[in-house]
Parts: structure tokens; C-alpha cells; sequence
């Protein structure tokens, strides 16, 4: 009974083992399960079975943990879940091609250093070189580099 309970603790350690690693990553429930079951199988083997027992199991679960994740990446099973759409959609930049230094607009949404503006009758994503800017300030493009659109405040 006692070999049974420590191979049921070690498989579902292994098991807890793979679903943090793949399925739920980071620091979670599942982690602090699998460390809780490998700990209390190992000490089970140690307590209950002798010290010489206890380095086998521990040995074991070494193996165990290890071959799973072995095995586990030698599956198609990661294949399968795996995302293998590529994205090939691009961003319409013909608004902001049509803008030059010097355009006036109104920006549309407040300015906290980027946000949108009408320059010209086209709604673009600008980035304020003045600072912040409430909604519907004048603005005028000050200058273009790498496709960004900086505005500033429009002179009165």
C-alpha cells in the first residue's frame, strides 16, 4: 500500500509538473501542487520505508519529472495546440502619406503625448510634441520621422 500511495503522489506530481510548465505558466496552484506531492512522496519513502528506499524514490521522481517533460516534448502534442496562422494584415497608412509639415487640425482625443486627431479631413494617430493637449485643441504638424506624426499646439 505504501509503494502505491507514493506512485500515485509521483505520477501526479509529474502530471502538475506539465500543466505548469505548458498549460498554466508561471507560479500557480498547479506548481505548488506538484512540489507538495513530489515533497510528501519522497518524505513518505524516507519515514515510512527506510533511508535507502527514501534515495530510490527520490531518484525515481527525478526520473519521472525528467521523462515526462521528455516525452511530452517529443509528442506533437505542443504541435497541435500551437497557433500556425500568420498575421499578414497591415496597418492603412494612406491618411498619414497624404499629411505634410505644416497641416492644421483639431485633436479629437486629449493628447496625453499620443493620441487622435482630423488633419486635413483624416483621422490619424499623432504624438504631441507640446505636451499634454485637451480635446478639440488646434494643432498643426510640426514634423514627420518614421511615420510618426508630431503636432503642436497651433500658433494664434
Amino acid at each position: 500500500m505504501d509503494i502505491f500511495i507514493i506512485a500515485v503522489l509521483i505520477i501526479a506530481a509529474a502530471l502538475l509538473f506539465l500543466v505548469e510548465l505548458f498549460i498554466i505558466p508561471g507560479i500557480s496552484i498547479a506548481g505548488l501542487l506538484a512540489g507538495g506531492c513530489i515533497i510528501f512522496a519522497n518524505y513518505y519513502a524516507f519515514a515510512y520505508l527506510g533511508s535507502t528506499d527514501g534515495f530510490i524514490t527520490l531518484g525515481i521522481s527525478a526520473i519521472t519529472c525528467m521523462g515526462s517533460l521528455y516525452l511530452f516534448m517529443r509528442s506533437k502534442t505542443l504541435d497541435k495546440v500551437a497557433l500556425k496562422m500568420n498575421i499578414t494584415s497591415k496597418v492603412d497608412r494612406t491618411a498619414e502619406a497624404k499629411i505634410k509639415v505644416g497641416d492644421t487640425g483639431v485633436a479629437i482625443t486629449r493628447l496625453a503625448l499620443i493620441g487622435n486627431a482630423d488633419i486635413e479631413g483624416h483621422i490619424v494617430e499623432v504624438k504631441s510634441v507640446d505636451g499634454f493637449l485637451n480635446e478639440k485643441t488646434p494643432i498643426t504638424v510640426s514634423r514627420i520621422a518614421d511615420g510618426i506624426i508630431m503636432v503642436e499646439k497651433k500658433k494664434i
